[in-house]
């Protein structure tokens, strides 16, 4: 994917349908927009276009205090292919973007770079300089230059509006299950195997470690599956966190046991998948503590894997 700057970009050609935002998880809220958009470029012989931004604008202005991302932009863009967008452009977020003035970002990135014929914007959208634009600017200049615009509204579930902020907090708070439900998947994260320090497996307990580009929602033991080293999903269980027993991280690293898994694996992309919060990360003085408690967590998932397994055979 490209990231395209303000001040390079295309002329749009062939006609788009066209929603834009962050899209950060692509949830719920964002999979029912995104239906809606490719339905839409269908019925009216548009190409189904999504506009994303890179930093985020937080991201940008806010810089580590930023809220931490739910998903990668790699892993967004194979989300929206598998959903039938054809484009996913992706604008770098810089200070010439956000100094431009809501109606010339009309103008010149939905018009003229990508040639906009259909809009489809979430109902509390805002956009341009200072946040000035709204759907009713949009809507007026779109009857000016020539585009339809349409308002999404918020998706709920269980009375609560889909938002990738409300998943944050759901992560935050260990809700997995709740977080799942807004997103409509289990959270995970992806990454290559790596070489660590060969720690867990002095202790009896061999772990993947996972080194990680953002900072994660999230942090504790967990219960968790794995795909990519074997056919079907892996059993495991993680820890995610500055490891504050032996040889303590500045930044947070993703370690996981898989049970009854002895292969290597390094260099291999995976994926990890949370299913359950066991516990918060926590400081314990000596390693016998530690392998104790390591010992509890993994006899811990196994128990919440059985226990699936009977709910499974039941239903």
């Amino acid at each position: 994917m490209k990231r395209i700057a303000i001040d390079h970009l295309p002329v749009g050609t062939a006609g788009t349908a066209l929603t834009l935002g962050n899209f950060d998880g692509v949830h719920r809220g964002h999979q029912a927009m995104l239906e809606q958009l490719v339905r839409e470029a269908g019925e009216r012989g548009l190409v189904p276009t999504v506009l994303t931004f890179e930093p985020y604008p937080r991201e940008f202005f806010e810089g580590a205090s930023a809220p931490p991302r739910l998903t990668s932009l790699t892993r967004k863009y194979l989300w929206m292919k598998q959903m039938g967008v054809d484009q996913v452009r992706v604008l770098r977020f810089n200070a010439a973007l956000a100094a431009l003035p809501a109606a010339d970002f009309v103008r010149r990135v939905l018009v003229q770079g990508f040639s906009a014929r259909w809009v489809l914007v979430g109902d509390d959208f805002r956009f341009g300089n200072r946040r000035q634009g709204d759907f009713s600017l949009l809507r007026e200049m779109g009857q000016t230059l020539g585009f339809e615009c349409a308002a999404m509204q918020s998706v709920r579930i269980g009375g609560e509006r889909v938002s990738s902020s409300a998943i944050r907090a759901c992560l935050d708070a260990g809700d997995l299950t709740r977080a799942a439900a807004l997103l409509g998947r289990h959270f995970s994260l992806v990454g290559r195997v790596g070489y660590g320090h060969q720690l867990g497996r002095t202790l009896g307990f061999p772990t993947l470690n996972l080194a990680l580009r953002h900072r994660p929602p999230l942090a504790g033991v967990f219960v968790v599956e794995v795909c990519g080293p074997a056919p079907h999903p892996l059993s495991g269980v993680a820890s995610l966190g500055h490891r504050p027993t032996v040889n303590p991280l500045d930044a947070p690293l993703l370690e996981v046991h898989l049970f009854d898994f002895g292969q290597t694996i390094y260099g291999q992309r995976v994926e990890v998948r949370f299913l359950h919060k066991l516990r918060d990360e926590r400081h314990f003085s000596d390693t016998d503590q530690l392998v104790a408690q390591m010992q509890a967590d993994a006899a811990a998932a196994r128990a919440y894997f059985a226990q699936q397994s009977l709910i499974q055979d039941a239903s």
